[in-house]
Order: structure tokens, then C-alpha cells, then sequence
């Protein structure tokens, strides 16, 4: 087995070769892997281990945003070419003892509502966390990694860019390019993506089913797909509404398989999913497509639920097709058997819809 390990007393700046920030397709992989190889993937929480377990909320105030979203990666997969899917089969997700949420004034789904900043330190042990700040209550353990993604391509990369501007310009709330806390330095920081905002290639979706047993499936778009993960959460709600989960760090175990030229043959242009079980509960596997907000033209539709509903049912109707069913087939299939799950609404400009569907209807 293959094991990546981090130093958790020190920040990402420090340990530049083991990670990064921002999304380029330049930046260095630090491990090579092929097919069926395990890998074991330390990873630091999405602050960068700003908020300490003694932190109240006057740490708020001296957050650098620039380092938010340290990833661990890129990891080069062999034979991984455009045009392919990458298959990453979360084996198992270890997590910390501790962790934290917030309300941070401007942020969040109820911003204009809840502006009064709250910090919850949480201690996880046997399966639940519990916190001082919120006496009597026990969250069931669920960890998942927020953050999991392949590099996009340089032409993605300008494309993005430009489609984000116009929101910007537009006044959204939306984060550009900015050197500012960016891991590695150089071009990649001037012109690399945030990682605020998930897009085609993966990242911060917050899927709270992608838990141990899960496997995700990313198009990819350069040599080698350059695979990263991070932002750990112990248990979040679907939405994710304050903007934090249960952050932490987190070690998580991870497989690849590559499909050759799945995503050129159906078109696979966001994240899919799949698990052997349903949010946690019934124990029933599922296969699982997402959508976000992006329209028949490229451009971002900043916070438009509905259209990212509409891509992630378009998205699932993909995957029923490539079983071998037409698209009316796989049209009334998600008419009668799909769930749409809001699995992010704070990670703007792209929220994330989920279309979820169980295997059992397919006998």
C-alpha cells in the first residue's frame, strides 16, 4: 500500500510538496499509482488548522481565505487519459477525534438571517460527536471527504475562469483567481482555480454519501487525471447550510479504475456516484448523479437550484442509458423511482443537486 503522510502540527505553506489550494493542471503529482493499487491519503481540515481546538470566535477575524481547502495531491493514475472516467473507490475514512462548525457572519444559506458568529469544537468518540456548545445533543458518525477532484484542463481552466468573471461582475459572491495564500506559487497561483466552488472535474461538492464504500466517478481531463482529496467531514446535514459540517482532518484509504473513453462515449460531464447503501439507513445500493448550475451554453446561473436539478436528471438519465436503456426509457425511470437531494446550496456559484436512484430497480 501506498501511503501519503502529512504533518498536522504544520500548515500546507510548509509542506508545499505534499499538496495544494488551487486547482492547475501544472501543478507536480507527488505519487504515482496504477490500477487497483491502495492508496492511504492523510488530509488536513478545510482551514488549515486555523480554528484550534481552543479557538473561540475571534478567530473569525484572522482567517486567511486564501489557505481554506489544503488538498492532498495530485496522485498521478497510469493510463488515465482525457476522455476516460476515474473510478475512486473510497475504502475506508478514518477520522479525528476532533472538529468544529461555525456560523460566519456572511456566509452561509441564512446569511441575511444568522449574521452572530458561533463556534462548536466537537469531540468524536465511538461513533457520535458531542460538543459543550450544544449540551444534549449526539451527532452519529458519517465521514466523508468533502473534497475530492481530478485536475481540469488549460483550456477548462480559461473557460471557468471566464464564466465566473461574468458573475463576479455581476456582483455575486463568487471567488476568482487570487495569488493570495496560494499552494504552489508561481503561474498556478496567479491563474489557479479556487476551490470554493465545485465544478466539472469534481471538488467541493459536500456528497455526504460519499462515505467509506463509495465510489465517485470524474471525467478526466489531463494525463494521468491528477487526483486530490481533502476537507473531511465527520457528519453533515444535506445543504450543508451553515457552511461548515463537522470539519476535521481525516485519513482516508483510496482505489482507482479507469474507464477508457467513458466519458467521451456518453458525454459524462459532472461527477457521478454510486454506494452499497442509502444515506445512511436502508441498506440498499444506489447510483447517484450531480448537477450544477451551468447552462446549455456554459454560463453559471449563480444559486439556480432548479437548473441544477435539471442537470443532475439529465446527468442520471446518462448513466441509466449507458445499462442499455433508451433516454424515454430512462426518462419515465427517473420519473417514478428518483429522488433529487440538495447536497450543497453554500458553495457558490455552483450549488449541487443530487439524483439518486437504487440499484434494486434493476432486478
Amino acid at each position: 500500500m501506498h501511503r501519503i503522510e502529512i504533518d498536522h502540527s504544520k500548515r500546507l505553506c510548509d509542506e508545499p510538496h505534499l499538496g495544494h489550494n488551487r486547482y492547475h493542471p501544472d501543478i507536480e503529482p507527488i505519487l504515482e499509482v496504477g490500477e487497483g493499487e491502495e492508496v492511504l491519503v492523510e488530509t488536513r481540515d478545510c482551514v488549515d488548522g486555523q480554528i484550534g481546538a481552543n479557538a473561540d470566535e475571534q478567530v473569525f477575524a484572522q482567517l486567511e481565505g486564501g489557505a481554506i481547502h489544503p488538498l492532498t495531491g495530485p496522485i498521478y493514475v497510469k493510463d488515465a487519459a482525457p476522455g476516460d472516467v476515474l473510478e475512486v473507490e473510497f475504502v475506508d475514512i478514518l477520522p479525528a477525534d476532533n472538529g468544529f462548525s461555525a456560523i460566519i457572519p456572511g456566509m452561509g444559506f441564512l446569511r441575511d438571517l444568522m449574521a452572530d458568529p458561533f463556534l462548536v469544537h466537537w469531540r468524536m468518540q465511538d461513533g457520535w460527536a458531542t460538543s459543550e456548545q450544544i449540551p444534549g445533543v449526539r451527532i452519529p458518525g458519517a465521514p466523508f471527504m468533502g473534497i475530492s477532484a481530478v485536475a481540469p484542463s488549460a483550456q477548462e481552466v480559461v473557460e471557468w475562469t471566464a464564466r465566473e468573471r461574468k458573475l463576479v461582475d455581476e456582483g455575486e459572491p463568487v471567488m476568482p483567481p487570487d495569488p493570495t495564500g496560494a499552494v504552489p506559487g508561481g503561474s498556478c497561483a496567479v491563474h489557479g482555480l479556487r476551490t470554493i466552488p465545485p465544478r466539472e472535474n469534481g471538488g467541493n461538492f459536500d456528497v455526504k454519501q460519499l462515505t467509506k464504500g463509495a465510489k465517485l466517478f470524474l471525467p478526466v481531463s489531463v494525463p494521468g487525471a491528477l487526483f486530490s482529496t481533502g476537507d473531511g467531514h465527520y457528519a453533515q446535514g444535506d445543504g450543508e447550510v451553515s457552511v461548515t459540517a463537522i470539519e476535521m482532518s481525516a485519513t482516508v484509504a483510496v482505489r482507482f479504475r479507469v474507464h477508457k473513453e467513458l466519458a467521451t462515449r456518453r458525454r459524462l460531464t459532472a461527477p457521478a456516484f454510486s454506494h452499497q447503501s442509502y444515506d445512511p439507513g436502508p441498506s440498499e445500493h444506489f447510483i447517484g448523479a450531480m448537477g450544477y448550475p451551468i447552462n446549455a451554453e456554459g454560463n453559471n446561473i449563480s444559486e439556480n437550484v432548479t437548473l441544477a436539478a435539471r442537470n443532475a436528471l439529465l446527468n442520471m438519465m446518462t448513466l441509466i442509458q449507458e445499462r442499455g436503456f433508451s433516454a424515454q426509457q430512462a426518462y419515465i425511470i427517473c420519473s417514478v423511482a428518483c429522488d433529487l437531494k440538495i447536497s450543497n446550496i453554500v458553495d457558490l456559484p455552483n450549488v449541487t443537486v443530487s439524483a439518486i436512484v437504487p440499484e434494486a430497480i434493476f432486478g
